[in-house]
């Protein structure tokens, strides 16, 4: 099975929307996603996410359903000197990482960057993981710990168009990282494409794979930029 993460395309956070320029990147992308032969989609319910999923459905001629979980996580905000406000997943990977352990699932909300909003954040994340393993296991693969049971094996392909933190949060649930490591390493383009097979290397067992984080073929293909919202950098 195939999993594909899309990240919804350039938002109109305004108005709940996508831009013009994210009206574009939606029609590429669903000429890309076309082409992969989708058998199911999904969205958060956000409009910048169902603006962006509506294009790729309409051109497979396909429902969709939405997923609650599947919403970005938002309002848990914290003002950091020099920075300024920022969502957990925004925070600085030079705070996550410049400690003398590195963060582990046990420890990485015990950061005062997090703590603040605890335990709401912790809440949030779980809803996501077990979202997740809802999703998953109506498709034939069932989480037990950090492993999928192979219920029902299958080549199907799946799309869920959701957001940046939240895909970020997703894949690291998914691949079993500390979530301020993925965080602090990951990030997501507007309409990419994050890729994730089910590997199945046992008759019992599968486990996810990460062959392409945040792909943006389509926009190359079509001449579009890629839109750089939500990373704080001077190199673009």
């Amino acid at each position: 099975m195939i999993l594909y993460i899309i990240r919804h395309a350039d938002p109109d956070y305004e108005n709940g929307t996508i831009t013009e320029a994210g009206h574009r990147e939606a029609e590429a992308l669903a000429a890309w996603m076309a082409a992969q032969k989708l058998d199911a989609i999904y969205s958060s319910p956000l409009g910048r996410a169902v603006h962006t999923m509506e294009y790729t459905a309409e051109r497979c001629g396909k429902t969709y359903r939405l997923l609650d979980w599947a919403e970005e996580i938002t309002g848990m905000y914290q003002h950091i000197e020099g920075v300024g406000k920022v969502s957990p997943f925004n925070v600085p990977g030079e705070i996550i990482m410049n400690q003398p352990a590195l963060p582990s699932h046990d420890t990485w909300g015990e950061h005062p960057c997090f703590t603040v909003h605890q335990p709401q954040l912790n809440e949030r994340i779980e809803e996501i993981r077990q979202g997740s393993d809802r999703l998953l296991e109506q498709h034939g693969y069932r989480r037990e710990g950090a492993v999928y049971a192979c219920e029902r094996p299958n080549k199907e392909r799946i799309a869920v168009y959701c957001h940046g933190g939240l895909g970020v949060t997703w894949l690291a649930h998914l691949l079993n990282i500390p979530v301020s490591i993925a965080w602090s390493g990951f990030w997501l383009a507007p309409s990419s494409v994050t890729t994730v097979v089910m590997d199945r290397s046992s008759e019992q067992w599968a486990m996810p794979r990460c062959v392409a984080v945040g792909e943006t073929a389509h926009l190359y293909k079509s001449g579009l930029p890629v839109q750089y919202r939500g990373i704080a950098s001077d190199n673009f």
